[in-house]
């Protein structure tokens, strides 16, 4: 009788180490998962530093508002035929391109696709408007 109780002792210490093991071996996998997505993304969107002086608005104001402020442009642009403007895309664009690609979104880390990537949102704009400066004869 005393051999039945060891073999059950002796298996629910092998069921508990296997627990064990299973848990470390998710705990790893989770940590693992967690570090490669925030190297992926990285701790901050690398940007080059612009072309221009100053930037028409405070960098705080411009990573929450440019998207209001180019669609407003925009507006003004397509229905009031105003081509003049101090959220200007082209002046962005002009200041903004990378020294390396000339582009603001041709490389993950252009100056509009680095931020893009980070916040997960997809940019429209480049489909119909050019993502490097206009080079001046």
């Amino acid at each position: 009788m005393w051999w039945c109780i060891h073999f059950v002792v002796a298996t629910l210490r092998q069921v508990r180490l296997v627990g064990v093991l299973v848990a470390i071996c998710l705990a790893s996998i989770t940590g693992l998962a967690s570090a490669q997505a925030a190297e992926a993304r990285g701790l901050q969107p690398l940007v080059e530093k612009a072309r221009g002086g100053q930037c028409v608005e405070e960098p705080a104001f411009m990573r929450r508002n440019h998207m209001k402020l180019l669609m407003h442009q925009r507006d003004d642009t397509l229905r009031g035929g105003i081509r003049t403007g101090q959220y200007s895309l082209k002046a962005c664009i002009a200041c903004h391109a990378s020294q390396t690609s000339q582009s603001v979104s041709a490389e993950p880390g252009d100056f509009c696709q680095s931020c893009h990537t980070y916040a997960a949102v997809k940019i429209d704009c480049f489909q119909c408007h050019a993502n490097t400066p206009q080079v001046k004869p």
